[in-house]
């Protein structure tokens, strides 16, 4: 059992109504965060050419750069969420904090590849441990209702406004600085962070501390580990390929074995009671959906913008600014809107909006004029995509104790992890095949059309599973 000293009251007063003034720091220091978590997914994505060039990495070695960090923030984060439920959260997310900076000094200073690899592992594993850790302290700081909501609508609001502003930044520091400055600009952020967490965010220590599932972490760790690296190879080489083949059928065998293993644990690391909870399975279900289909759609209109309209880098990157604002605006729209409606209603809504919005985009042509669609098109699909994350955060992680909000949250930033891994390669693999391997302007708006398409209808049956699995269930109205 895990005991949590609140912050906003001692003990037999009731929870507060409003944001307070250490509430409100609180919340300040946990978004920052999150938001550089989520800023790290996407930052290098523009700088990889101009690495590659500096430090001598092979075409090959390359992607490794991108692999290498998709692999540890996907794998260990179910483990790390798991681990700090049972060591203290406030202790895991303050060392994976600064060993985000370290690692993040130690990559701006590579003097090879080697060196940046290793730097981007432990920035993986550091993801993995601080983003669930994260999350839990933001739902055991704030009372399950209008309150935690809100701070869940603000933070899915940032996560996701990060993922987006990293493209951007990217671009603008590679090109007016350098890409070690894609590095560096998290140094200072994790030192003002891990000055100021001591002080407004208290710590949960467990009261008894149950033996770890080391099978179970095992087993979950690795099967992730090979369904990701599995995805990545896919999205490169194609479905058909050996090590995308390997990777795939081996991860999915270590998930059974997990399953198998979680069975018959005295204190397993996921309770499968807690996976049979309906808000709990389908809630994550509907979170991975969301990150699949959103950001894969930025890389699929980065290919449009560049391959077909010719834009640069950098101006493809400032076009995704509309996105961002979308996904604020989603963000301050999700609390009001469940409070006035039901978590149903706005997953179900949301989802509908973002896949109007994105099958919008198949009408998409070869010249400029076609911004005229895109912009406002992907501004609402922004909206609609962070209603459906906030509705999968509440959705998931709400009528739980304090005690397993650490695997609550886990098992969320799991299927967000993931998400933001997988959708990328499925949608490349969906363009490759659809384009023959061509890469001409007209070539490629048909594969991406092509994937589009599976896109919206992805979404799509993330509505459906909605309405069918969870309306039985409603949130409670605030």
């Amino acid at each position: 059992m895990t005991t949590t000293r609140p912050l906003p009251a001692s003990l037999g007063e009731a929870p507060p109504r409003h944001l307070t003034g250490r509430l409100k720091v609180t919340l300040a220091v946990l978004l920052v965060a999150q938001f550089m978590l989520a800023v790290d997914f996407s930052i290098l994505n523009v700088a990889l050419p101009a690495i590659g060039d500096d430090l001598g990495f092979s075409l090959g070695g390359l992607q490794w750069i991108a692999t290498a960090f998709a692999l540890c923030a996907a794998g260990f984060t179910l483990f790390f969420g798991r681990i700090g439920d049972l060591l203290g959260r406030r202790r895991i997310f303050l060392g994976s904090l600064a060993l985000l900076g370290a690692a993040s000094l130690a990559g701006g200073l590579a003097p090879g590849p080697e060196i940046l690899i290793v730097a981007r592992v432990a920035q993986g594993l550091a993801t993995a441990a601080a983003t669930p850790a994260g999350l839990a302290l933001l739902t055991t700081s704030f009372p399950e209702g209008p309150l935690r909501q809100k701070a869940l609508g603000l933070n899915g609001a940032l996560m996701s406004a990060g993922f987006t502003a990293g493209a951007v930044l990217g671009g603008v520091l590679t090109d007016l600085l350098s890409w070690r400055w894609a590095f560096l600009v998290n140094v200072p952020v994790a030192l003002a962070v891990l000055l100021a967490a001591p002080a407004v965010i208290a710590e949960s220590r467990p009261a008894d501390r149950p033996k770890l599932d080391l099978p179970g972490a095992l087993s979950v760790t690795l099967g992730l580990l090979g369904v990701v690296y599995g995805l990545t190879q896919a999205g490169e080489h194609g479905w058909t390929h050996p090590l995308a083949l390997t990777g795939l059928l081996a991860g999915a065998a270590l998930l059974v074995v997990f399953h198998r293993v979680e069975r018959r644990a005295a204190q397993p690391l996921v309770p499968l009671h807690v996976l049979r909870r309906r808000t709990v399975a389908w809630g994550n279900l509907l979170g991975l959906v969301a990150f699949v289909t959103e950001t894969s759609l930025v890389y699929l209109l980065t290919l449009y913008l560049q391959k077909t309209l010719g834009f640069s880098a950098l101006a493809a990157g400032l076009s995704f600014g509309v996105l961002g604002l979308g996904t604020v605006a989603g963000g301050l729209l999700a609390p009001k809107a469940i409070a006035r409606t039901s978590t149903v209603t706005v997953l179900a809504g949301g989802g509908l909006l973002q896949a109007v919005s994105t099958a919008a985009l198949l009408l998409l042509g070869d010249t400029p004029a076609a911004m005229g669609l895109l912009l406002p098109a992907t501004f609402l699909g922004g909206v609609g995509n962070m209603l459906v994350i906030v509705g999968f955060m509440v959705t998931a992680t709400t009528g739980l104790p304090d005690r397993q909000q650490g695997l609550a949250t886990g098992l969320a930033s799991m299927s967000q992890q993931v998400g933001i891994t997988m959708g990328t390669p499925i949608m490349s693999a969906i363009v490759t095949a659809a384009t023959g391997g061509v890469v001409t302007a007209g070539a490629v708006l048909h594969g991406v059309t092509v994937a589009i398409a599976v896109n919206a209808a992805l979404v799509l049956l993330g509505v459906l599973a909605a309405v069918l699995f969870l309306r039985t269930r409603p949130a409670r109205r605030a």
